[in-house]
């Protein structure tokens, strides 16, 4: 592990000495302690995840990216380093941006930012694993006018921790996104998985999702929808996702968040990830770059008979 944390720290500093760009950083920690269980409290503190980046501008037109992340990947030792984001964007002119490359994905991207916590918890389809953040290939973003825009992506689709199958199949997606009035955003999005064989019960997934996201006067409210049919390529299987989430400011830098998930799977097919989650909690802006937040975290699993399982949280994001 120290071996992959100096190759990167030489890396990261030698790319910000050379070029005039953009470096950054971002950690996300935490302390837990788990209320379920009188005779195994189990606690801890963890360093979920730390990303290294560097931006920079070739001209007006093409700009570059590269993040790595490190965190506690099963693909790996506790901390990992993968190559998230290596791309290259074009801004063909004042409507069009094309993306090329390791390049971060559409799929859920929208919702994470409405939902606005994620150092606290991945977004519900990030969580399950029904699409990753960022792939290899290409992603196009086209905005008609101020209130409606689309995009689509073609990738590999095995995610950036993995390589191209030999089967050389691409994962496609469009989305739209409205701004239906001032404070109101509608997103529509439409992913497909091709199936890699062709038997009876073989079939393309596709996943469609739902959300909508309204800001008033010092609150937020929003809430998704998701449909994965075909899930995992075997024909009429079927899981939902349903998340809901809002937020109301206490003050300037204070703010109390709230969250709950639904997942389901038809003719419980997919039990054993089947149930409800909740989040509550309050956020402090320390100072700018800095957040702190104690939450309470609840699951309940779908099967018969089972408890709530329960947390409490102290988590922190530092950025710059």
């Amino acid at each position: 592990m120290k071996k992959i944390l100096n190759v990167l720290a030489f890396t990261f500093i030698g790319i910000t000495a050379m070029a005039q760009g953009q470096p950054s950083a971002k950690v996300f920690s935490n302390f837990n302690y788990n209320l379920s269980d009188e005779n195994n409290n189990f606690k801890a503190f963890e360093v979920n995840r730390a990303y290294l980046g560097h931006s920079y501008a070739l001209s007006d037109e093409f700009t570059t990216k590269i993040t790595f992340d490190v965190g506690n990947n099963s693909a790996g030792s506790q901390y990992t380093a993968f190559l998230k984001i290596a791309s290259v964007s074009w801004k063909a002119n004042d409507n069009m941006n094309i993306n090329f490359g390791m390049i971060g994905t559409k799929n859920f991207k929208f919702m994470e930012k409405a939902w606005g916590h994620r150092y606290i918890y991945k977004s519900l389809q990030d969580k399950h694993k029904w699409s990753s953040s960022a792939d290899a290939g290409v992603s196009v973003d086209y905005q008609f006018n101020d209130k409606l825009s689309v995009d689509a992506q073609v990738l590999n689709g095995e995610g950036y921790k993995k390589e191209q199958e030999a089967n050389g199949l691409f994962r496609g997606s469009v989305g739209l996104t409205y701004d239906a009035l001032d404070n109101v955003v509608v997103r529509l999005h439409r992913d497909v998985v091709p199936r890699e064989s062709y038997g009876d019960n073989d079939a393309h997934q596709s996943t469609t999702s739902a959300a909508l996201a309204y800001k008033g006067d010092g609150f937020s409210l929003a809430a998704e929808y998701n449909l994965q049919e075909n899930a995992k390529n075997v024909l009429d299987q079927e899981r939902t996702g349903i998340s809901a989430y809002g937020s109301y400011n206490l003050n300037d830098d204070m703010s109390l968040f709230a969250r709950y998930d639904e997942l389901s799977s038809e003719s419980d097919w997919n039990l054993s990830e089947d149930g409800t989650f909740m989040i509550i909690g309050v956020e402090k802006q320390m100072v700018k770059g800095l957040k702190v937040s104690l939450n309470y975290q609840s699951s309940t699993a779908a099967t018969e008979n089972a408890e709530a399982e329960s947390s409490l949280f102290m988590n922190l994001e530092f950025k710059f």
